[in-house]
């Protein structure tokens, strides 16, 4: 049987993008994304649910979202599913699942960096990630 980890979502962005770079030089961004959902009730009433979610991207991308991105910014991700388990100082056990972005396309107004041209922008090979 074959396994499939893939990822489409679109949303805003709930802050800036946190844009750092590692010991190795690559640049690293974390986004904060918020996804809506709009669905009916059996009675009928509208109801909307929003999902947060972490986006991982690496590299130039990263610095590209850095540069071009703010708190509010719509986005389309394509990435893959991926949860990472630590412990804090005191000991205590974490765990979150985030996507690692191959992809991200921006959804902004036109006139404004990348966005303009209405392509999408790669994340690069997410393999190396």
């Amino acid at each position: 049987m074959a396994n499939l980890n893939r990822v489409f979502l679109v949303g805003n962005l709930t802050r800036d993008p946190e844009l750092r770079y590692i010991p190795s030089g690559d640049a690293v961004a974390n986004l904060g994304l918020a996804v809506n959902r709009v669905y009916k009730t059996k009675e009928g009433e509208k109801k909307e649910d929003t999902c947060f979610v972490t986006v991982v991207v690496w590299r130039k991308q990263a610095e590209i979202c850095g540069e071009y991105l703010s708190k509010g910014s719509p986005i389309l991700v394509e990435g893959r599913l991926q949860s990472r388990n630590w412990e804090t100082n005191e000991g205590e056990k974490r765990s979150t699942l985030e996507i690692v972005a191959s992809r991200i396309q921006f959804l902004g107004k036109k006139g404004t960096g990348p966005a303009e041209s209405g392509k999408s922008q790669d994340a690069g090979a997410e393999e190396d990630n």
